[in-house]
């Protein structure tokens, strides 16, 4: 079992930077994919950003050049650095992990005023 807990969402100008963070515990030696969602209102949920254990990335297109996925392994913890944010990027932010289930953090809110 992995337990996700993330952190570090809020309020912010468009144009501004948030740093998520997502914290796991319980059998995370197994994780082998850490990613991050996010879901608007009325939307489905989407696939923001994903990082392999071998570092590998990949970015939906809508953020690329823009959010950074990172992982420090020693801490047990995976980033989302959002720069340049957007009004459209205002969802609930979900960090995921992967072993041979997946498991989910609680969410956390990034509100985007323009």
């Amino acid at each position: 079992q992995v337990q996700l807990v993330e952190s570090g969402g809020g309020l912010v100008q468009a144009g501004g930077s948030l740093r998520l963070s997502c914290v796991a515990s319980g059998t995370v030696f197994s994780i082998v994919m850490m990613a991050w969602y996010r879901q608007a209102p009325g939307k489905q949920r989407e696939l923001v950003a994903h990082i392999t254990s071998g570092g590998s990335t990949n970015y939906a297109d809508s953020v690329k050049g823009r959010f950074t996925i990172s992982r420090d392994d020693a801490k047990n913890t995976a980033y989302l650095q959002m720069n340049s944010l957007k009004p459209e990027d205002t969802a609930v932010y979900y960090c995921n992990a992967e072993d041979e289930f997946d498991y989910w953090g609680q969410g956390t809110q990034v509100t985007v005023s323009s």
